[in-house]
């Protein structure tokens, strides 16, 4: 686990001062400083990008993931695996730049609120495209070579970062709206551009044949990978939207307003996931090649543990606040219970650690695609049921019973099929240390100053929930990395 820790650590700690930037940018600068059609038409262009390039990768990333250990042969240049993905993600931007020409018109009229604005800005849509799938394509590719941070760092922290600079240039009349949306296109294609540096300067962006032989072997798997990562990710989005539409149509668009930005806050927990999985996925797939159940069976149970350990201190230190935080934006207070709900909901999914990948890396992956249509016919009618009976908070209710169903579901099949199973005594430690800081911050006095009682707050309850996990020994990985900093800061 130690390439996993050090590269979950590291993309965990990128991926929250992305989400800090994030925050500054589109809770706080944006709304003050920019018209709602202007704020509007920025989120069009990257949702828009961002299906048209789920398309347009035509499911590569998956076959990359799961693959990969049937390409990896440096001293063959990894059998012209890239160059295959660089003729498909060709394929697909073609494919993609046609279906935006036929719905270009459609996409402008349906969107009548910013429709002057997105049809003058509508061209950048297939720019972003382009970058945005060349980007998938290298960010899977180095990832499987072992380097998951670089993807993470560009997307989640670069990227805000440098858009927190032109919203400063914007708001002080540097630029105009024109020049700031040109600037916000270049800084959304980037990435993708500085990836492909860092993979010519490893000496590993290998242009090279493709071993035929190789590609009709696994000709048949490649295509079926494909076609399920295709159908599994257009409804991994439908998954993340639906609620947010279903809140829009039942309950209006303010209370969508409010459920956005409160859904924000409970998906805050899972952010430390992304990393770990990322990078796990990658050794879980070698390890599904050379059929190594003890491996997978490690990684699944660590990380279900340090997921939950993360995880479990998120939910406690976004719960302590909770007040706090609606005192600063009042105006969303109406969403306490669905940062509680969507918390949860987060807290479910980083217990069961990595079992989607081994799902998705083993034989059966179309599990995966299967699981999330049924999580996703499961929103849509647990939340016609509670929003009606609840409202925003039935909402989130409706998609933490039906997440933690999906969670519950791979949980069982890794069980039966493999007798995979993560759970053990130190998930109640982690429970029992959760309830015993919750009790712990009742007894801190409140401070006046609300940043003041946060900085306190939220001090006091990581020391004795950090204490309470090392002194449990809940984690070899945790307390190890505990006295890795003990004796750094005896050397210093």
């Amino acid at each position: 686990m130690g390439v996993i820790a050090k590269q979950s650590i590291k993309g965990s700690v990128y991926t929250y001062a992305g989400a800090l930037t994030g925050f500054i940018n589109t809770g706080l600068l944006m709304p003050e400083f920019f018209a709602p059609e202007q704020i509007g038409l920025v989120n069009l262009l990257i949702a828009f990008t961002l299906i048209f390039s789920q398309l347009g990768n035509l499911g590569f990333s998956g076959v990359i993931t799961r693959l990969f250990p049937y390409f990896r042969n440096n001293e063959k240049k990894h059998n012209g695996i890239l160059t295959l993905g660089l003729l498909i993600s060709v394929a697909g931007f073609l494919l993609t730049l046609l279906l935006f020409f036929i719905s270009e018109k459609y996409l402008v009229k349906s969107n009548y609120k910013t429709s002057e604005l997105l049809s003058d800005n509508i061209f950048y849509v297939p720019v972003l495209t382009f970058f945005m799938i060349l980007f998938y394509l290298f960010d899977n590719y180095n990832k499987v070579l072992f380097d998951a941070v670089s993807g993470i760092f560009l997307r989640e922290f670069f990227v805000r970062l440098a858009d927190l600079f032109i919203i400063i240039l914007y708001i002080f009349d540097y630029i105009d709206f024109k020049t700031f949306v040109f600037w916000y296109i270049v800084i959304f294609a980037l990435p993708s551009v500085i990836l492909m540096f860092i993979l010519i300067k490893r000496k590993v962006f290998y242009l090279t044949g493709i071993n035929k032989n190789l590609l009709l072997k696994l000709k048949k798997e490649i295509i079926g990978i494909s076609l399920f990562w295709i159908l599994s990710g257009f409804a991994g989005i439908a998954v993340q939207s639906i609620d947010k539409y279903m809140t829009n149509y039942y309950l209006g668009l303010a209370a969508s307003g409010i459920y956005a930005v409160t859904f924000y806050f409970g998906m805050l927990v899972i952010m430390p996931a992304r990393s770990l999985r990322k990078i796990s996925s990658v050794i879980i797939a070698e390890a599904w090649k050379k059929n190594d159940i003890k491996t997978i069976s490690e990684i699944y149970e660590k990380s279900s543990v340090n997921l939950f350990i993360a995880g479990s201190l998120v939910v406690i230190g976004l719960w302590v606040n909770i007040d706090n935080i609606f005192e600063i934006i009042p105006e969303y207070a109406a969403g306490k219970y669905v940062v509680l709900f969507i918390s949860l909901l987060s807290l479910a999914d980083m217990s069961s650690g990595t079992a989607a990948a081994i799902i998705g890396n083993s034989g059966y992956y179309k599990i995966n695609a299967y699981v999330m249509f049924f999580t996703l016919l499961s929103i849509i009618i647990t939340n016609y049921f509670f929003i009606n009976l609840w409202g925003l908070k039935g909402a989130a209710f409706a998609s933490f019973i039906s997440v933690s169903f999906a969670v519950f579901f791979r949980f069982l099949f890794l069980y039966k099929k493999y007798k995979l199973q993560p759970y053990s005594l130190r998930h109640v430690k982690i429970l029992f240390t959760g309830l015993l800081t919750l009790f712990v911050n009742f007894l801190i006095p409140e401070i006046d100053n609300v940043f003041a009682d946060i900085v306190v707050r939220s001090f006091a309850v990581s020391v004795v929930f950090a204490s309470l996990i090392y002194f449990f020994k809940v984690s070899e990985d945790v307390n190890s990395f505990v006295l890795k900093i003990i004796d750094k800061l005896k050397s210093s």
